[in-house]
């Protein structure tokens, strides 16, 4: 389960509406919806744990290595990352849904990919710095 359905999963079991959700975290309704919608994650660690807080849930639940990649991206190279980091693990799902793969296996593919990613990120970083 990935940490929109977990948002869902968790609000529905309360029997409160998103609006409810975001008067109790004091994060906007609007933001709840994409939370829920997969279209956005917290940029911050702080917002899950107002979140599992708020819910009566562990916050380790809400996380995974995912969420752990995206949210590293963005304190590493800022919003963009971020993005960029949100669209690599969307479209590796994608590339699996369906699919007979293992969990294990589908796991370890995406390990490699973030840290292919982090490589790169990395080596533009010097290759910038030393055009200047």
């Amino acid at each position: 389960m990935n940490f929109s359905e977990k948002i869902r999963t968790a609000r529905i079991a309360r029997q409160w509406s998103q609006k409810d959700l975001a008067e109790k975290t004091g994060i906007s309704l609007r933001t709840i919806q994409n939370y829920e919608l997969g279209s956005r994650l917290p940029k911050k660690q702080e917002t899950y744990s107002r979140l599992a807080d708020v819910l009566g849930i562990e916050e380790s639940s809400l996380l995974d290595e995912n969420v752990s990649f995206v949210l590293q991206a963005n304190e590493r190279y800022g919003g963009s990352a971020m993005k960029q980091a949100m669209d690599l693990v969307a479209d590796v799902r994608a590339l699996w849904a369906g699919g007979e793969m293992a969990e294990e296996d589908m796991d370890e593919i995406m390990r490699a990919m973030q840290e292919a990613y982090w490589e790169a990120k990395e080596s533009n970083r010097r290759r910038k710095a030393e055009n200047k």
